[in-house]
């Protein structure tokens, strides 16, 4: 199962979504790659995991254009920007799902409110991407179907 995760620059909420879906399943082939890629992943993101036993230290932004030629079972958009600037994919991808939350890198004030925003968006991010896990990725795809017919991970009813 291979798993793209998109934001806008790909240091922050992209990165607490592949850490937490790396976590779900080792096995899974997750990515994050970002419209316009920053410097480094931020150093809030890589603690906030850290806190919780998940380390992304390692990890880099990545470029959306150097994934835009693979298949993909998961394309999975978590904000905004990546959401309406995201790229027509050459390669396959069988789902397309967006997702949008605030990004705690813009959060002002001291820096306990900052952390407190990190750790906040991190436990939202972790609800959807576990709900996600188990509604659809373990099941292959064939998750619920929202009757409302927007996505099949639609929760509106």
């Amino acid at each position: 199962m291979k798993i793209l995760i998109l934001c806008s620059d790909n240091s922050c909420l992209s990165q607490i979504a592949q850490g937490w879906l790396q976590s779900f399943d080792r096995t899974l082939i997750v990515h994050s790659a970002g419209i316009s890629p920053a410097i480094e992943v931020h150093p809030l993101a890589v603690q906030t995991l850290a806190s919780s036993g998940i380390d992304i230290s390692h990890h880099k932004p990545e470029a959306v254009e150097e994934y835009i030629d693979a298949p993909w079972d998961y394309v999975i958009t978590v904000s905004r920007d990546a959401e309406e600037n995201c790229p027509a994919f050459t390669g396959k991808v069988r789902n397309l799902i967006h997702t949008s939350f605030y990004n705690p890198a813009r959060a002002k004030g001291t820096p306990e409110s900052i952390a407190g925003e990190f750790r906040r968006i991190s436990n939202q991010v972790k609800m959807k991407m576990y709900d996600l896990y188990c509604d659809e990725i373990q099941n292959g795809g064939y998750g619920p179907t929202c009757t409302c017919g927007a996505n099949r991970f639609c929760r509106c009813n």
